[in-house]
């Protein structure tokens, strides 16, 4: 598909008038429809939109904060000089546990978080763990409390609505250790409902915590509260949170969450001195509600919404000079710099929370060893270049190149722009950041001079794929279970009714339903009695197939997800509440069959203590075999972590051992409380009723 034309005159935001604007990279408002009702929802749409630029946003930009003076920390533990020195800012409170209050279980006060005056950037320096922490406490619980609430940022210094956590973006980072027990309270005072999903972790016996708004639980409505609470079992590593309703995510509701082992330090083959989180992602200037609007539309076959900028730890420069019109800090952006010691080893724990992109992520002139996939800790791998797709995390050991041309040397951070579809013109690709090194007993200052360092010779990629799985082997080494069932699952995007383009899992696309979840419909309607001894088959029972595909299984059952990507696009497919083995990945062609699979998996060395992860992507009509032993009861979702795609409807669910599941129940009569509530279908994607009947492009 070509470009759409960049000519035509905008409407640029938070201006006099307040007008959201339209460029060939973002949403353009529909042409008038016949149909009343169509014309009405786009009034509708019209008001909304003016107030949330018009209101004030809740909390306001804070014009004393370091960044709106154009001093600010990067987004890795980094300096982000702007072309004057500041004052840092004051370090929050530190806070300790309480005496341990039994032999078994001490429980923390809140982080007391005081929400700033004005809306601000997170201060990065909270990503870099403290090499103190003790591993070995003793279980306790860690509570959070959190404000959700709108407000106007600037993290690349263009200002657009954002949704925020305690006033401040990115979120909060949530550290703990394994068998500790979590509760964040949320008290949601944003405009639209919303929820909080923590990305990979199993939620054993708490399958309501997960946070799927139409699976799990309805919307936290605006107004209300709400507290997620779940122990954190049996996994260790990288993870994080998000939104999990509408895109939300990629207007602010993110961030990082860490779970330590007592024996990390064992667990991970190469020792380190430094430990920190670096979260990349893609950047919108326009809010998800008015990219979902276009990209859902009648007539839009599949054209994603292509990104503006790059973040590091929710930090990018954009010179305003470049955005004539528009709001935006007025400062000369410095280089974002990485001040790591001489003769220290420093792990790097990498993210992508981005909606769409693929980053492609290198040092010049230095390899490194990945030690972490998704939470599973690895053998050293070497590499030079690692891709990471949404909702993927990598650790990595980072250590000085003693032949390196000198003590500075580029971190490249890249969109792999390949993989869209159409062009933005406005966008910027690439965020670098300067990797300085400095001797023990002294701290660099000032700017770090730009480096001169060589790039690595190849060009960057073009196809979205995973790093090579036969070279990614787990450090606990499990006997691969051999497969009681085996299910084909062909990914697609296929036009239906009204030209709307939706994604499917064998033909079957995932309609949402806010207001009464998949959980709450299978505790409330009786079993028959043929399924209590089902293996593992379509549940049509409960849930309508043209809206909801769901898998139902009566016991434990290892599976064989054979998945097929018939799309010209890569996807990341993501499980909730479960890891699974990657057995084989293809570029085209077909995956062989289960009798097959054996003697394929032997000729190709593979099988043997394969990758266990969350997170798989699989390339355009390519193909992926994972193995996954369905032992978690609940409902889980298995979605493409592309924001886009997911809200497109290429989501299917699982039903793990649905006897137990209804034993379990839905977590209280408060979960079904909530959704009753005034404004819990506030902020919910279009429905697809909106372009029946409508012609127009």
């Amino acid at each position: 598909m070509a470009p759409r034309d960049d000519t035509e005159l905008e409407d640029q935001p938070f201006l006099a008038g307040g007008s959201p604007r339209r460029s060939n990279a973002t949403p353009t408002p529909r042409r008038q429809s016949s149909s009343w009702k169509v014309a009405g929802f786009f009034l509708l749409v019209t008001i909304t939109v003016f107030g949330l630029i018009l209101i004030p946003f809740g909390i306001k930009a804070d014009p004393n904060h370091p960044l709106e003076k154009g001093h600010g920390h990067d987004g890795m533990g980094m300096e982000m000089g702007h072309g004057h020195d500041a004052p840092a800012p004051k370090p929050e409170p530190e806070h300790k546990p309480e005496p341990e209050k039994t032999e078994h279980e001490a429980v923390t006060k809140p982080p007391v978080e005081v929400t700033p005056l004005g809306a601000r950037l997170r201060d990065t320096s909270e990503y870099i763990l403290d090499q103190a922490w003790d591993y070995h406490a003793a279980p306790q619980t860690r509570e959070y409390k959190w404000t959700i609430a709108n407000a106007g940022l600037n993290p690349d210094g263009i200002y657009r609505p954002m949704i925020l956590i305690n006033g401040q973006y990115p979120g909060p980072l949530i550290e703990c250790n394994e068998g500790d027990t979590i509760v964040v309270n949320i008290d949601n005072k944003a405009i639209n409902a919303t929820s909080i999903h923590f990305h990979g972790l199993f939620q054993n016996g708490t399958n309501h915590m997960d946070g799927t708004v139409g699976i799990t639980q309805c919307p936290i409505a605006p107004n209300t509260q709400f507290s997620y609470k779940f122990k954190v079992d049996g996994q260790s590593g990288t993870y994080w949170y998000h939104a999990h309703h509408s895109a939300q995510a990629s207007d602010g509701l993110l961030g990082p969450l860490i779970i330590h082992s007592k024996k990390e330090r064992e667990l991970q083959k190469i020792d380190y001195d430094t430990d920190r989180i670096i979260m990349v992602q893609d950047h919108y200037h326009n809010l998800t509600s008015e990219l979902l609007m276009n990209y859902l539309k009648s007539g839009n076959e599949n054209d994603e919404p292509v990104p503006d900028n790059a973040l590091i730890n929710g930090r990018g420069v954009r010179k305003c000079a470049d955005f004539p019109g528009w709001k935006c800090t007025d400062h000369t952006p410095a280089l974002p710099t990485l001040d790591l010691e001489k003769d220290k080893r420093h792990r790097l724990r990498f993210i992508n929370v981005g909606a769409f992109a693929e980053f492609q992520i290198q040092f010049d002139e230095h390899s490194f060893q990945v030690t972490e996939v998704d939470g599973t800790d690895i053998h050293p791998a070497q590499f030079h270049r690692l891709n990471i797709l949404p909702g993927q995390r990598y650790s990595v050991i980072l250590e000085q190149n003693k032949t390196a041309s000198a003590d500075t040397v580029w971190m490249r951070t890249r969109m792999v722009t390949h993989c869209f579809t159409t062009e933005n013109k406005r966008l910027t690709a690439e965020l670098n950041a300067v990797v300085r090194y400095f001797d023990a007993g002294s701290k660099p200052t000032g700017a770090a001079p730009e480096p001169k360092s060589i790039e690595w010779p190849e060009g960057i990629e073009i196809i979205c794929r995973d790093l090579d799985i036969a070279n990614l082997h787990p450090v606990i080494e499990h006997t691969v279970p051999a497969p009681t069932d085996t299910l084909r699952i062909n990914a697609s995007f296929v036009i239906g009714d009204w030209r709307l383009a939706r994604g499917n899992f064998n033909y079957h696309s995932w309609i949402m339903n806010a207001t009464s979840p998949s959980l709450h419909r299978v505790v409330d309607t009786p079993v028959k009695k043929a399924r209590k001894d089902l293996a593992i088959a379509i549940n049509s029972d409960i849930f309508d197939e043209s809206k909801e595909y769901v898998m139902e299984t009566s016991s434990v059952r290892t599976v064989d997800l054979t998945i097929n990507n018939f799309d010209d696009g890569s996807h990341p497919f993501h499980l909730h509440g479960h890891k699974f083995y990657v057995m084989a990945i293809g570029e085209k062609g077909y995956p062989p069959e289960a009798k097959d699979l054996n003697a394929y998996l032997k000729e190709h060395k593979l099988g043997v203590n394969p990758l266990r992860r969350d997170t798989v992507t699989i390339q355009g009509y390519g193909w992926a075999i994972i193995r996954v032993v369905l032992d978690n009861p609940g409902m889980w979702a298995f979605h493409c972590h592309n924001a886009w795609h997911a809200e497109g409807g290429m989501l299917m669910q699982f039903l793990v051992q649905g006897d137990e599941v209804r034993k379990r129940g839905v977590g209280g009569q408060n979960m079904k409380a909530m959704c009753k509530l005034d404004g819990v279908t506030s902020g919910m994607r279009p429905d697809d009723g909106l372009w029946f009947g409508n012609f127009d492009d």
